[in-house]
């Protein structure tokens, strides 16, 4: 086991302010890494790094669904990116097929998957150039089943887990690993309302059956942070469940 397991490396996370991307970028930086830590909202990153005082974050405020976002945060890391920890992701409402709008739809697609591949374009030529580099997305339970969430949340999560495995193909011989953590219930500040009375008469006794007791961020960060480090050298295109056991139900 390599402890500190990021000394001298750069490390992006999207989300930093808060939930799982905050537990992820303390960690992070915990272990050694300097830290671009992205998140749309300066507020919360004011009071991370105020308090944290003692850690190497860099804070970068930004909107990634759009091109000029990701160009400040690849700027912020400036030339090397090690790890890249794309964690920011938004909620659907629930809504089934018939009942999803447009707007709905295109930011969730937008936030999960649209800015996922932006990053993880931006970062590849330069981990390609270094021989190395380890990209951990985030996925969800919703990417493993369709009882979890609405449609938009679910079809965005099912393409991060293809996004993964393709660019974990492509990439492996380049030093590249490329691999996603699935979560179940997270105590976040995600706002997860059913406004769809055919999904919480659906969905709703379901979920009271099998989904586990949820868990903090910081279990999350734990699977993120193992997966972007040497000691996960072996692993590769993975979509690894962090639910509690709700995928073996």
């Amino acid at each position: 086991m390599t402890n500190p397991r990021f000394q001298n490396q750069t490390v992006i996370v999207t989300g930093a302010g808060s939930g799982i991307g905050q537990a992820s970028a303390l960690r992070f930086a915990a272990e050694g890494a300097r830290v671009i830590a992205a998140d749309v909202s300066s507020e919360r990153l004011d009071a991370l790094l105020a308090e944290n005082p003692g850690l190497d974050l860099v804070p970068v405020v930004g909107d990634i669904t759009a091109e000029s976002g990701v160009e400040k945060i690849i700027a912020a890391a400036a030339g090397r990116v090690d790890v890249l920890a794309n964690v920011a992701g938004i909620m659907d409402s629930f809504l089934p097929a018939a009942e999803v709008d447009d707007a709905t739809w295109e930011r969730v697609f937008a936030v999960n998957v649209t800015a996922v591949m932006r990053l993880s374009r931006a970062v590849l030529p330069l981990m390609v150039a270094a021989g190395s580099g380890a990209i951990v997305n985030v996925a969800s339970e919703a990417a493993l089943r369709g009882s979890a969430a609405g449609v938009a949340y679910t079809a965005s999560k099912h393409a991060v887990a293809g996004l993964t495995k393709n660019t974990a193909v492509l990439y492996a011989k380049q030093g590249i690993r490329v691999n996603a953590v699935a979560p179940g219930a997270v105590i976040t500040n995600i706002e997860a309302p059913m406004k769809s009375e055919l999904a919480a008469a659906t969905l709703g006794p379901l979920m009271q059956v099998v989904v586990p007791t949820p868990a903090s961020a910081d279990k999350l960060a734990a699977a993120i942070t193992w997966l972007a480090s040497a000691d996960s050298e072996n692993v590769n295109g993975v979509i690894l469940p962090s639910d509690g056991g709700w995928s073996a139900i």
